[in-house]
């Protein structure tokens, strides 16, 4: 059996920082729904031991993953901001018209990505009219680099890791004077980070309105930096007040930061290359708004090796469901949980239990993602 971490958070349930409001989500959630193209994606069910049920966003607005919910709603936001501090009054829809693109083509958007989020960016920045620098590390797939170069955005690589790309971006961003669009937060920079969070709730509220029967017990979910898990701890708690499910949040075992974090009780930064087949879940450290959340909203943090990843990829394959590297971390999770007969006493998993996972991305390299699913 592919080895693995499993760590039961002991500050569980306890209380902390209200990260994202009501207010805010409202607001997300009507946004995005007011976008061209947008609709729900589906929540398919799953044949294995209880109920099981997956949220495919293979197919969000066209892009291959979740992000454009988080990316896209924040740099709107954004943008508006910016226009208004100019005197412009301007709303998503206005932007997306070309109805101020002569005052948007002079303001630049910016962010660091391990792939799924710049391409998001990138896709706002064209939808709105303004500029688009992306930063990706050094590992970053040419397939992914290409899928955002794909909406005009300029693509700048960096030597090292996610983490160094998202400082030179910051770096380059200060100097210049574009508008960072990242989905990590760090000491002064936690407003777009939050706006990006509200619109990734929305995965997770969608999937409670699909969800049919018994509320779920347990919610996989992917770590990265934290922000997608962040969201959906917060949402499912909104969703499922009286009895919430148990969270367990799933990262590769070479970039597990959050799970690290959790070992330490506090934020901590994970060393080495974070090489990982889990590409947009390569991250040394932890987003600070994401760990607030998470450092009492998971039970659980789990670290996976990369075959793992692989294998949930061909087993959902085999059952007509494209899922990225990343997107399938949290079927791998379980999987090896349901393997292990400690792991599922230790989590309460039985044959009455009732999960929700989330493949947050389709073949977003697409002849990457055939070499896998070939072996």
């Amino acid at each position: 059996m592919p080895f693995f971490t499993l760590f039961l958070n002991p500050r569980h349930g306890t209380p902390g920082i209200v990260t994202l409001s009501a207010a805010g989500f409202r607001r997300a959630k009507a946004d995005i729904a007011s976008w061209d193209g947008y609709a729900p994606t589906p929540l398919r069910a799953l044949p294995l031991p209880g109920t099981v049920r997956l949220k495919d966003e293979s197919t969000r607005f066209g892009l291959g993953s979740f992000k454009a919910l988080g990316g896209a709603h924040a740099a709107a936001s954004l943008l508006m901001d910016a226009l208004a501090r100019r005197g412009i009054t301007a709303d998503a829809a206005a932007l997306a018209s070309g109805r101020h693109a002569e005052a948007t083509r002079a303001l630049i958007l910016t962010s660091a990505t391990d792939g799924n989020h710049g391409r998001a960016v990138a896709w706002a920045a064209a939808r709105f009219h303004c500029g688009c620098v992306i930063y990706v590390h050094e590992t970053v797939s040419a397939g992914r680099a290409d899928a955002i170069a794909a909406y005009g955005a300029e693509i700048r690589r960096v030597s090292g890791t996610y983490d160094d790309a998202v400082r030179a971006c910051a770096r380059d961003a200060a100097a210049e004077g574009w508008h960072v669009v990242s989905d990590t937060s760090w000491p002064g920079y936690v407003e777009v980070p939050r706006a990006i969070m509200q619109g990734y709730r929305l995965m997770a509220d969608e999937a409670a309105d699909q969800w049919t029967g018994p509320s779920p017990t347990h919610v996989f979910i992917q770590g990265g930096v934290g922000g997608a898990a962040a969201a959906v701890s917060t949402q499912i708690r909104a969703r499922w007040p009286d009895a919430p499910p148990l969270l367990i949040v799933v990262e590769p075992e070479r970039a597990a930061c959050l799970l690290a974090s959790a070992q330490e009780g506090r934020m901590v930064r994970v060393g080495g290359d974070l090489e990982t087949i889990m590409a947009g879940l390569a991250c040394g450290e932890p987003s600070l708004l994401a760990w607030q959340e998470l450092e009492r909203g998971a039970a659980a943090f789990l670290a996976i090796p990369d075959a793992a990843a692989v294998e949930a990829m061909r087993w959902l394959a085999a059952r007509g469901i494209v899922s990225g590297e990343s997107g399938a971390a949290g079927l791998a999770g379980l999987r090896l949980m349901l393997a292990d007969t400690g792991a599922r006493a230790a989590l309460r998993l039985g044959e009455d239990s009732r999960v929700l996972l989330f493949s947050t991305e389709g073949a977003t390299d697409p002849a990457l993602y055939a070499s896998l699913i070939a072996g």
